[in-house]
């Protein structure tokens, strides 16, 4: 969803619509420094979306200012006959949860996320957002999400055998690309061949091999256990705590025209998104202001419960009216 934030940010439009599978309406959200918010899986119809993993993805908005994308959710939200997944629950007004304090509201901030790994710049600029909650009249409280650590291999085994098995159908035949062969098995090697990129054709190879009947009780099965257990911290966490906040990335966008040449770094930069979608929560990313090390947008992300968006919301409008980071104009742009 990156050419959405960046059509956003610049100001091309005023919303725009984003798929979220691990991080990809939050995470360009927060390096562009505008808000996105991934919804509760179900909660918007998937119809017409290419799917990369289904169990995960999720059709969200991003927008400068957060009561537009309120107002975007609250047309797309709801149920819809053509996708068999999309929830049937009714679809409360999103602007009605806008300008409310937040006095009282509980809030977990989880240890994982607030750890050495995260940029220094970021990690200041989201707790000085946590302080502003907590001068508001918040409740903070430090909470763990043990199964953090274990996010990105068991996201990547279930993404990527999801991604296997729903690309398959691009076979230069019935769907995608179709490359100029002289036979059948020319036109489904080179049209697979020429058509995927090397990231796509990576993610389908590892979910081949995890689904392979060597592998399948080995990778796929111990997933999907793992991705159990990260659901059950979560649904303690809400026992307790009406959101998660922290940042969305462990650090802030990327320089321009740096090459990123490790799949594996750049797999771990999700470690603090992926959760959200292997539990069907919501989740945002709200400005939390600049960096003081790079001088770049950081994302504050805020969660909640399954079809709690509202208290996402709240929270979001709250830091979005404390610091008014939409009024700010990025460097070279003041014209």
């Amino acid at each position: 969803s990156g050419g959405s934030a960046a059509a956003v940010a610049s100001g091309e439009v005023v919303a725009a619509l984003g798929s979220d599978t691990g991080g990809s309406i939050r995470q360009p959200a927060s390096f562009n420094g505008i808000f996105g918010i991934k919804p509760t899986y179900g909660r918007v119809s998937r119809w017409g979306l290419i799917a990369f993993a289904s169990s995960l993805d999720q059709i969200g908005v991003m927008s400068k200012r957060v009561k537009d994308s309120a107002e975007v959710l609250n047309v797309i939200a709801g149920a819809d006959d053509r996708d068999a997944t999309v929830s049937e629950k009714e679809v409360p007004d999103y602007t009605s949860f806008l300008g409310k304090d937040v006095k009282g509201l509980r809030v977990a901030v989880p240890k994982e996320y607030m750890s050495d790994a995260v940029e220094e710049g970021v990690r200041k600029a989201v707790e000085a957002q946590i302080e502003t909650l907590r001068a508001a009249g918040a409740i903070i409280n430090e909470v763990s999400l043990p199964h953090t650590k274990y996010v990105v291999p068991t996201y990547y085994i279930i993404a990527s055998s999801e991604a296997s098995a729903n690309l398959e159908r691009y076979d230069g035949i019935r769907y995608g690309y179709r490359a100029e062969a002289k036979n059948l098995d020319e036109v489904f090697l080179k049209s697979r061949s020429e058509g995927f990129g090397d990231e796509v054709k990576r993610r389908i190879m590892l979910g081949s091999f995890a689904l392979s009947a060597g592998a399948y009780d080995k990778f796929f099965l111990q997933a999907a256990k793992v991705r159990t257990l990260i659901c059950q911290d979560f649904d303690k966490i809400f026992e307790d705590n009406d959101v998660i906040v922290g940042p969305v990335s462990t650090e802030t966008a990327f320089d321009l025209n740096s090459e990123i040449s490790d799949p594996i770094k750049m797999y771990n930069n999700d470690i603090l998104t992926i959760s959200a979608n292997m539990a069907g929560i919501p989740a945002a990313s709200v400005p939390a202001g600049l960096s003081e090390t790079t001088g770049m947008p950081v994302g504050f992300q805020i969660m909640a419960k399954r079809f709690d968006e509202g208290h996402v919301f709240q929270v979001a409008d709250f830091i979005e009216r404390s610091n008014k980071f939409y009024e700010q104009t990025p460097a070279g742009l003041e014209d």
